[in-house]
């Protein structure tokens, strides 16, 4: 594994990124959340939804009035194995980890419980929520609806968010089983990713409304918010290579993230009002726990789940293959080679540091410099 681009050591750029949150208005104990929950994207070389989204998605935002930094909770209903939250308008990150250490304690108890977030906003990446659940040994699986991105089979028109589906089952292996992804075939994190390193978009992922594929990653940007692109479902375009599944998974995260919560849904989610200026996002999560004790026992769960990625990896390769991965195995390799290093961060990050760094007067030196 080779990397050109300069690190920043870990704890100075979480030290950063918590001042530059509670600099904007985010109260210290949630900053250090929002931070950790970034971080853990880049640990794992999600670079979409680390430090490349912290300015971007959440301090310009919380600038633009379209997300809160002080997050108020209200528990709309609860019982003993279920909880809806309304996060109303707040940081996403900090409602999300509020919901998951209270159904991780109920499904402790109980053996399973579920819960659901409307009015909420950005939570980062799903895979650090239930991974909350498998560092205890047990089953965690969440969703979020998201900015309209991905075209119905057969359609240009974007209707649904690219609305991850993500599991994280524990292993007896050093890292769990973790399959965290969007249902489009690509995300739009990864297009702003190519769109700030200037590259372009790999054609067949984004088509036109005139139903063209489109690879110049900032007009899709531009495009996928007036409306005029979409994102191809998990699969692809049409039917012939199923695309059919990745827009149905994508409907069932839909459905899952607004229903269960009483929130909103497609179109309400745009993040621009009727007049086109920019507003609240009303975004729905939904999360579930499962114990394995309730079943045949968290260790019997863990060997299992491990002999089944130990076999899957020990199978045939094909001509040319040197080897076969399991999710969650790459993510865990890229943190240790980078866990003594530091996060990898590239011109654009570097100038959204020294932007946020400057605007706020924090005492900061990086080596980039």
């Amino acid at each position: 594994m080779t990397e050109t681009r300069p690190f920043v050591p870990w704890e100075q750029m979480n030290a950063f990124m918590i001042d530059a949150f509670k600099g904007y208005g985010v109260p210290e104990e949630d900053a250090r959340i929002c931070a950790d929950v970034l971080l853990e994207s880049d640990r794992r070389g999600i670079e979409s939804h680390g430090c490349n989204r912290f300015k971007p998605i959440y301090i310009d935002r919380i600038v633009k009035g379209t997300l809160l930094p002080v997050t108020d909770i209200e528990i709309v209903k609860e019982t003993p194995t279920t909880v809806v939250m309304d996060a109303h308008d707040g940081m996403g990150m900090v409602a999300s980890h509020k919901m998951m250490t209270m159904l991780i304690e109920k499904a402790k108890k109980y053996g399973m419980a579920g819960g659901a977030i409307r009015n909420s906003t950005h939570y980062g990446i799903a895979g650090y929520w239930t991974s909350m659940a498998s560092k205890e040994g047990m089953v965690g699986i969440s969703g979020t609806n998201a900015r309209p991105s991905i075209a119905p089979t057969f359609g240009v028109e974007n209707m649904l968010g690219t609305n991850p589906l993500t599991f994280s089952l524990p292993t007896d292996e050093e890292f769990p089983f973790c399959l965290d992804c969007a249902t489009s075939i690509v995300q739009r994190g990864k297009i702003e990713y190519y769109a700030r390193e200037g590259k372009p978009t790999p054609k067949g992922m984004v088509v036109s409304e005139n139903g063209e594929p489109m690879t110049d990653s900032e007009e899709i940007l531009k495009a996928l918010v007036d409306g005029t692109a979409a994102l191809a479902p998990l699969g692809g375009i049409g039917d012939e290579l199923c695309g059919y599944k990745g827009y149905g998974y994508a409907t069932v995260v839909e459905i899952l993230s607004a229903a269960l919560s009483g929130g909103q849904f497609m179109k309400a989610l745009t993040g621009v009002n009727s007049e086109g200026k920019p507003s609240m996002y009303h975004l729905g999560h939904f999360f579930f726990v499962v114990d394995p004790d309730a079943f045949m026992g968290r260790e019997e769960f863990k060997k299992i789940a491990g002999d089944i990625c130990r076999a899957l990896r020990a199978s045939k390769k094909a001509p040319g293959e040197s080897r076969i991965y399991t999710a969650g195995e790459k993510e865990y390799e890229t943190w240790l080679f980078r866990k003594d290093k530091g996060v990898p961060v590239g011109e654009a990050v570097q100038k959204d540091i020294i932007t946020v760094r400057d605007a706020l007067g924090l005492q900061y030196r990086f080596d980039f410099e």
